[in-house]
């Protein structure tokens, strides 16, 4: 146990670490001597005894730091030359074992000082300072820390007085923790998702439960809730050793308008408040190793419109705050980017603002000297952790109920310094407003936002109240947008992680097939067949065209045969014309090995035999398919992964069954298809027909997703399997296996008699097509069911497998590939299953979605999706209805999906090449923001430089435009061309209607005599006057702005 006594032989030091923080120590003494370390010459810990109080004290830390370990009343003095232990017999015999390392490291030398039962030290204390005399002149100690217990306190006494100079090191041993290694780092982040894994799946559910149930709960009962969840990490579902976790303070509970947001504060005895107006504040904090990780949230009840936004502030101040802690940066900047956007959004709030943007945080929950305060000129570092802690104090509320006249908020993460971007560790627990802010109360009277009360000198920003009820859409869609821009600096931050990392993607993954020069017609000339006249002869057994050439036959692989074909002269000749595969790169695999060789283009054959040459072409064409067809399943199968070997269930349990069922991708071959069985083995999936040869294993390990969609308007009821890996079903190379029953029989009645409604036979036939469709889902579902139990085995456990279902109510229709299909969500997926081919998209491989031809009052808009793997082609899904726009966003949105909105398509090849070619670039001129229409919008200038190599594409989709459609864009074109001839047009014309254009064109004609003209001349004329009648009557007709 990192923070445990060490004693016996329970534990042991890792040497390694010892080494390397041992010459840390001296280095970093050896540099800041005078600065940090109160020009000492020997540095004294004294370590108290263990306590069961909640305490952080530098002696401890440096043990820990130091040994992995805190050894209670052990003195630890370092000088130049040697290094010197005072402790009891059975500490001294597990700290033997750094004598050696101590010595290679910093050459210095080990010396115990073993202190017996009942022997106070005091001898063994002056031994030490004797060692001492000559050398040192200065002794440095923590000034802070009291001596406990007889040991130190006599050793204190002794320190005082003897002949030595007393100055203090908490400043050196504060920045020498200052920066964590990679070992510490990794402590930390296990410390963070334990602190907000605890925030998100233990204390929001249970507060949650509290409020709707409307129970009397006290914060103490719910501190202890979340104290027993940090304690027993299973209960927040994260797998760390509970020996290892302990709480950095009881958590805190706050409401009901008594706030403290110190992390000293107590979670009192009184009831959570949770009336309309109300504010919880929770702040978690959990150790891992010694290391400690801290979360905060603040939550929402029924919030009036000045809390919502107060709310927002401090979301962008702390994330102002975050952003700032770059290397190179002082610590003062950060405090400053968060005052600041205060200063500017809310200035009547920041009398309310903390007067700190958090400290450092590691082996101490805060680490002296890593104040994020308006003081501090301290350079930020890579490698330094920061609990980033920002919040508004005691905020007045016009409100008649005592509890809820004044209110506090806070917001608190754990943040890691890196080269480039900091890394919010506790990002898990979610802090978008639309994720912290509850409205259980929607029936609540009409009631304006309360105000607040704003000094002397300061104007309000919102001099108007506004009524609830008339700001629902609005208050939701303003929830959308903050959680959206949230989602943007957390996906710019981990999409510049990832190209930093080193690019996206891997290579194609494509294996070379063998070439036709690999393939062998005949090993030798024994093995051609006798001659028998000089005529073409096929050879299918060793799969060769013998060609007669100056009177000899010549073999050829059939595979090396490019094209063959035979046409007909007027004089009955026959032609056989046969076209070879030749070496056009000179790199080619067929030149390189055969150098100097000459390759054969073109041989024409003349016949006088019509039927022989058209018998000779099929058969040639035939045996070359059937070759190539075989190479081509020969190369797919070669770039397969090596499966498992399926394990039968055997005696172990009876395999579960599910029959009569369809496979896709379907078998190859010629005969009748055959329905199968379906098995659930040990570690797999098995689905075989009575044919011997149609059997296909799906490895549990192999799959990556697992679908099961009933049939509710559709005519299947299916399962299907996404892999990780390809696999062979036939002939084909698939990652995606079905397996379906037809509910129902797809029948077309003959003759035009119209049936009744109430025809007897017609009822009863539909009883019986929902009784077989209910019938064939409660099968499949109880499958499913089964499989699930196997699946919560322990041996397959750790898969993480489950079957999903669609979310029909979410679906919406689109047009993914050729044919428009209903494309729907599940739980981690968007699929398209009934329709071939498939569609199922991960939303975890998802970059970004960007909607495109939105906002042109078009009857429709397109998808395009991006994938993390920026080699990886977008995927684009047309012709959405615009009637599915906003569920698409909320969907979007509720699953954590950045999405963006541009009016027309995007040239998506150009851009992802842009962005790989130069990652930097993209990077420091914001990421995806160039998509955000609001920002560039807001700046044209800017807008116009920043989209320079993401232009959008001239192609049209690949969908047929709809009527709205054509009419959308006649309409922008007719402002284009109003805009040209603008110097030539009156106002007056513009409002005029078509009779009267029609009579001024006709008496202009007459004017000139122009009768001859063309009907086509005509119909330009109209044409162009019905553009222009479109226009509004006004005369201050103001034009749309041509699109960029």
């Amino acid at each position: 146990m990192a923070n445990g006594t060490a004693a016996g032989d329970l534990y042991t030091i890792n040497l390694e670490n010892f080494s390397a923080r041992l010459k840390s120590l001296y280095s970093h003494w050896t540099r800041n001597k005078s600065e940090l370390w109160g020009s000492a010459e020997a540095l004294a810990i004294a370590t108290p005894p263990h306590s069961e109080d909640l305490r952080y004290l530098k002696s401890s830390a440096l043990n820990i730091w130091l040994l992995g370990y805190e050894f209670p009343e052990t003195i630890m003095v370092f000088t130049k030359k040697q290094i010197h232990f005072l402790c009891s017999a059975k500490k001294a015999s597990l700290l033997g074992v750094v004598k050696k390392p101590a010595k290679e490291a910093v050459g210095v030398e080990l010396v115990m000082h073993v202190k017996a039962k009942g022997d106070d030290g005091n001898s063994l204390m002056d031994t030490i300072f004797r060692s001492m005399k000559d050398s040192v002149k200065t002794v440095g100690h923590i000034a802070k820390e009291a001596p406990e217990g007889k040991l130190l306190e006599l050793w204190s006494e002794k320190l005082k007085n003897a002949e030595f100079e007393i100055g203090d090191i908490s400043g050196g041993l504060s920045d020498l923790f200052a920066f964590k290694d990679k070992g510490e780092i990794i402590n930390v982040k296990k410390a963070a998702y334990l602190s907000a894994s605890v925030m998100q799946s233990v204390v929001v559910p249970n507060m949650e439960n509290v409020i709707d149930e409307e129970k009397k709960v006290t914060h103490s009962s719910l501190m202890e809730e979340a104290e027993k969840a940090i304690m027993d990490p299973t209960k927040a579902k994260v797998k760390l050793k509970a020996d290892n976790v302990d709480i950095c303070y009881p958590p805190i509970f706050q409401s009901g308008g008594e706030f403290d947001l110190r992390p000293s504060a107590q979670s009192n005895d009184e009831h959570l408040h949770y009336d309309s107006e109300s504010v919880i504040i929770c702040a978690i904090g959990a150790r891992y190793a010694s290391y400690c990780a801290n979360v905060a949230r603040t939550f929402l009840i029924d919030a009036n419109t000045l809390q919502s936004k107060a709310y927002g502030v401090l979301l962008k101040a702390q994330e102002a705050a975050i952003k700032a802690l770059v290397p190179g940066n002082k610590l003062n900047a950060a405090y400053q980017a968060a005052l600041s956007l205060v200063e500017k959004e809310a200035p009547e709030l920041v009398q309310y603002f903390t007067k700190s943007a958090g400290t450092g945080i590691g082996l101490e929950f805060r680490e002296s000297g890593l104040n994020l305060n308006a003081k501090n000129d301290k350079v930020v570092k890579a490698n330094m952790v920061f609990n980033v802690s920002v919040g508004f104090q005691n905020i007045p509320n016009e409100n008649k109920n005592p509890k809820k006249q004044k209110y506090s908020l806070l917001i608190a993460d754990t943040v890691i310094v890196t080269e480039k971007i900091p890394e919010t560790c506790t990002q898990k627990s979610t802090k978008a407003i639309k994720d912290v802010a509850y409205q259980f109360n929607e029936d609540v009277e009409d009631r304006p936002a309360a105000k607040v009360r704003v000094p002397a000198g300061q104007e309000a920003l919102m001099s108007k109240t506004t009524l609830r009820s008339d700001n629902q859409e609005a208050s939701k869609e303003e929830l959308r947008r903050q959680h959206q821009q949230e989602l943007a600096r957390a996906k710019n931050e981990e999409t510049a992680r990832r190209l930093a990392g080193g690019g996206s993607g891997a290579g194609d993954g494509r294996a070379s097939s063998r070439s036709s020069s690999d393939l062998v017609a005949y090993k030798n000339v024994n093995d051609l067949p006798p001659p028998r006249e000089l005529k073409i002869q096929i050879d299918q057994k060793n799969e060769a065209v013998l060609l007669p050439i100056y009177g000899s036959m010549v073999p050829f692989h059939v595979s090396t045969i490019r094209t063959v074909s035979s046409q007909q002269d007027t004089n009955r000749n026959c032609y056989i014309r046969i076209i070879f595969n030749i070496p056009t790169n000179p790199q080619d695999a067929s030149s390189s090995k055969y150098q100097g060789a000459i390759f054969l283009k073109e041989a024409s054959f003349r016949s006088k035999d019509p039927m022989h040459s058209s018998q000779v072409v099929q058969v040639i064409k035939t045996l070359r398919r059937q070759v190539m067809a075989r190479e081509s399943e020969r190369a797919e199968r070669a770039t397969l992964v090596t499966q498992d070997r399926l394990q039968l269930a055997g005696n172990r349990f009876k395999p579960l069954r599910l029959t009569d069922l369809w496979i896709r991708p379907v078998f190859g071959g010629r005969g009748r298809k055959l329905s199968g069985t379906l098995e659930a083995h040990f570690n797999g999936f098995r689905y075989s027909t009575s044919r011997a040869d149609e059997r296909v294993d799906v490895m549990f390990a192999n799959i990556k997703h697992a679908f099961f969609q009933p049939a509710e308007k559709e005519m299947i009821t299916l399962l299907h399997f996404h892999l990780h890996n390809h696999i062979m079903v036939g002939n084909k190379k698939t990652k995606d296996v079905q397996f379906y029953v037809e509910v129902m029989d797809v029948v077309q009645t003959l003759g035009g008699a119209k049936r009744s409604a109430y025809d007897p036979d017609e009822i009863e036939e539909e009883q019986r097509e929902r009784d077989r469709k209910n019938k064939v889902n409660m099968d499949f579902q109880s499958f499913v069911n089964r499989v699930n139990d196997l699946w919560g085995q322990p041996t397959v456990k750790d898969l993480d497998l489950e079957f999903d279902v669609p979310l029909r109510e979410l679906g919406f229709h689109g047009v993914p590939y050729k044919a428009s299909a209903f494309i729907v969500p599940t739980s981690s997926c968007l699929v398209e299953l009934v329709e071939n081919p498939f569609l199922v998209v991960s939303l975890s491989e998802i970059e970004i979605v960007n909607l495109e031809r939105v906002g042109l009052g078009q009857k429709n808009f397109d998808m395009t999706i991006v994938f993390k793997d920026f080699k990886r082609d977008v995927l684009r899904i047309d012709s959405i209805p615009s009637s599915s726009l906003d569920g698409i966003k909320e969907w979007l949105d509720t699953t954590d999906i950045k999405y963006y909105e541009s009016r027309l398509n995007l040239n998506w090849r150009q851009i992802l090449k842009t962005i790989t070619d130069d990652p930097q670039s993209f990077i420091d001129d914001g990421g995806w923001e160039f998509l955000n229409l609001e920002a560039s919008d807001s700046d044209s200038e800017k807008s116009e430089e920043s989209d320079q190599g993401y232009e959008p594409s001239d192609a049209e989709p690949e969908s047929e435009p709809s009527e709205e459609d054509s009419d959308s864009e006649s309409l922008v074109e007719s402002d284009d061309e109003e805009e040209e001839e603008s110097d030539e047009d009156s106002e007056e014309e513009k409002g005029k209607t078509w009779e009267e254009l029609e009579r001024e064109a006709s008496n202009a004609d007459k004017e000139k005599g122009d009768d001859s003209d063309s009907e086509e001349d005509r119909k330009r004329r109209k044409m162009k006057a019905f553009g222009k009648s479109r226009a509004p009557p006004s005369s201050s007709f103001s034009k749309r702005p041509k699109m960029r």
